[in-house]
């Protein structure tokens, strides 16, 4: 633990894809902040969400357990506070703890640990998308090809209200009254989630022609596994029926978000060194999974390949090497004891999977550690689940064969090595260490009957798939910015 405590500022974007991103090596994305950031202290190089999904990630990252363990399945099971959060440790410990922004928990009516809600965006009517937990038959979303076509140039209800929340952000830092007491900062932006429509001089940094052509489309004679063709079977059309004219100007506008994202966080650096507290506080920057942008064909997250599964992850601060790169695999499970460390609390609750990225920065690379990622939302017609030890990745899916990757080799997930047989004993090792940490099957059936049983209390799968949102959750209004903060005695 620290000896002194630290402020903690966590930023979180939604669906930044670890890939685009200048100091990753992105030789096309202009993520000057982000690369600063990056100079002065650690990235982790191989970091994953616990399900590559807002809700269910956001769950994982609040209470540093797995949707396994917490039943919060999909996008329309919030988190409500009945798992204990680090907000609920840092309450008990009298820490300040305050969010700004995106949090995509149940309500913001909760108890789910802090003290005061800045602009909070969550599942809109507290139900969010219901549709999502119809599993059987999966549902058809006939408007899938939309994401791509309706992007571009303009400014968007998201990107408003990023600027709110930067702002925001920005104010609380250089406020005086909040220089009193240590205190831990969340801010949830939500570029570069679609739509894919970019501020005109973000878009302008990009010429669509000069995009990055996606690998493994379809169309280019890719294969795609069976689960996963099973789940692009329920958004027909996605990618497939959108010309390349549109490929190309989502990709760019998806590249413009990175760089708007990268500004505001360039803003909110810029008010933290300015309000003289830089020293003593530990940046961390994440996303809550990644986005597909056109790889297999696909667009958005839900899978386990590295760009859906995986995020950027960095960390900056008091006693953090800088320019450093650490290869140890890392989760955002980790964030939980991270947080508890940094602001000097000791844990009291249940033990949490995670470790703190303090201690992994700081010590050799594990090659050993084993990171877990599941899925149980959207289009997935059987649990999903991912193992990440060393240079190999396994996608185990109920119901079909597994998946098998080399990333050391092969960081493009191109070629699966789960027939060959010179690596059968590695795909096995890495069932068993899956099998250590839960029975996939009885987990498929668990999650299963948790959304079968919510889909009833919506009047049954015609009823439920017509419920939520079709797409983006709507952020809230901002033409009264003071009324949204939520003051919480939780």
């Amino acid at each position: 633990m620290s000896e002194q405590p630290m402020n903690v500022l966590v930023i979180m974007s939604d669906q930044h894809n670890p890939k685009i991103l200048g100091a990753a090596g992105n030789p096309v994305v202009r993520t000057p902040n982000m690369d600063a950031l990056a100079a002065r202290g650690t990235r982790f190089e191989s970091a994953y969400c616990a399900s590559p999904i807002c809700v269910p990630s956001r769950a994982s990252f609040a209470t540093g357990l797995y949707p396994h363990q917490t039943g919060y399945w999909d996008n329309a099971m919030g988190y409500d506070g009945a798992a204990e959060s680090w907000g609920h440790e840092l309450q008990r410990a009298g820490r300040r703890v305050e969010s700004i922004g995106k949090l995509h928990y149940r309500n913001a009516e909760d108890p789910t640990g802090f003290d005061v809600q800045h602009l909070p965006m969550h599942l809109k009517d507290g139900i969010g998308q219901v549709w999502g937990s119809v599993r059987d038959p999966l549902p058809r979303r006939d408007n899938a090809p939309l994401m791509v076509t309706i992007s571009g140039s303009a400014e968007s209800d998201y990107t408003r209200y990023d600027a709110a929340v930067t702002d925001s952000t920005c104010a609380w830092l250089t406020d005086e009254d909040n220089h009193r007491e240590p205190w831990v900062l969340y801010t949830g932006l939500l570029a570069p989630h679609f739509p894919y429509l970019a501020p005109p001089e973000y878009f302008d940094m990009y010429d669509p022609s000069d995009m990055p052509t996606p690998t493994m489309r379809p169309e280019h004679g890719h294969a795609r596994h069976p689960w996963v063709e099973a789940f692009a079977g329920v958004l027909p059309g996605l990618d497939g029926s959108n010309t390349e004219e549109e490929r190309r100007r989502a990709a760019a506008a998806y590249y413009g978000l990175v760089s708007y994202l990268d500004h505001n966080l360039g803003r909110i650096l810029g008010a933290l060194a300015a309000s003289g507290q830089a020293d003593n506080t530990l940046v961390v920057y994440t996303s809550d999974h990644g986005d597909m942008v056109g790889s297999r064909g696909l667009w958005g997250k839900s899978l386990l390949y590295t760009e859906s599964a995986g995020v950027p992850l960095i960390m900056a601060g008091p006693g953090i090497a800088a320019n450093s790169v650490c290869h140890t695999p890392a989760s955002l499970v980790d964030l939980y004891p991270t947080i508890l460390a940094a602001a000097g609390v000791t844990p009291t609750g249940m033990p949490r999977p995670g470790r703190s990225l303090l201690d992994i920065a700081s010590g050799a690379t594990d090659s050993d550690r084993v990171v877990f990622t599941e899925y149980h939302a959207m289009g997935a017609t059987s649990g999903a689940f991912m193992i990440r030890r060393g240079p190999y990745v396994l996608h185990h899916y109920v119901g079909f064969d597994s998946e098998l990757f080399d990333l050391a080799a092969d960081p493009d997930q191109t070629t699966d090595l789960a027939g060959n047989p010179a690596y059968a004993n590695v795909l096995a090792d890495l069932e068993a260490e899956l099998a250590a940490l839960c029975d996939p099957v009885a987990v498929d059936k668990q999650a299963k009957a948790d959304q079968a049983e919510l889909v009833d209390r919506f009047g049954g799968p015609a009823a439920a798939a017509a419920i939520g949102t079709p797409g983006e959750t709507p952020p809230p209004p901002l033409e009264n910015q003071a009324a949204m903060s939520k003051v919480l005695h939780q």
